[in-house]
């Protein structure tokens, strides 16, 4: 959706590279603060409950592309495991980490696949975050089936925390959409002042 936007805008390649990393960065920042924010207030049921770095991951996807999205969602949850480790309480724990890393790169690149539909019609993000959220719970649950003699973490324990969630990817099958409508309806009065 922001390709189109500034590509709609003749933007140069200089400034749409600059335009995609300053986004990116402020997502992956979104993703670092608002499991630290949840985790503060509600405490780590909070965070299995609400999934909070799962939104700005989506929004990533759906505003970025496959690509772009792909790279916020890999770097989200490394770049909060690194500043929580160093704070001494690392977020996600190093054993959840790379299943993390992988669950959250299909959540941002299915809804990635969206992006010019989205740049379109804003509608296109509901059906876009819904389908990202099943492809990446779901991978997340197969890669555990797939290396139980390789970690701790265990099918059924991943399954409750799925079911857990499902409060949180409710709400967020809702906000993240009306996030990139309201986003997408900025971008049209942007262009419409220029």
């Amino acid at each position: 959706m922001i390709e189109q936007a500034l590509t709609l805008k003749n933007y140069s390649f200089k400034t749409k590279m600059t335009c995609k990393t300053i986004i990116s960065v402020v997502v992956i920042a979104l993703a670092v603060a608002l499991p630290q924010i949840v985790h503060m207030a509600l405490g780590q049921p909070g965070g299995v409950k609400w999934l909070p770095m799962y939104l700005p991951v989506l929004l990533g996807g759906c505003l970025l592309g496959v690509k772009w999205g792909f790279a916020v969602g890999v770097l989200s949850p490394l770049v909060s495991f690194f500043i929580t480790s160093a704070m001494g309480s690392p977020m996600p724990m190093a054993a959840r980490l790379p299943y993390m890393m992988a669950e959250l790169a299909v959540f941002a690149v299915v809804s990635g696949l969206f992006s010019n539909k989205i740049a379109k019609n804003g509608l296109w993000a509901f059906p876009a975050v819904i389908l990202a959220q099943i492809a990446g719970r779901a991978s997340f649950l197969s890669l555990i089936a797939a290396t139980q003699s390789l970690t701790k973490l265990k099918t059924a324990m991943i399954w409750g925390q799925i079911k857990t969630g499902l409060v949180g990817l409710g709400v967020q099958a809702i906000a993240a959409p009306i996030i990139v409508i309201l986003l997408k309806k900025l971008m049209i009065k942007s262009d419409a002042n220029d």
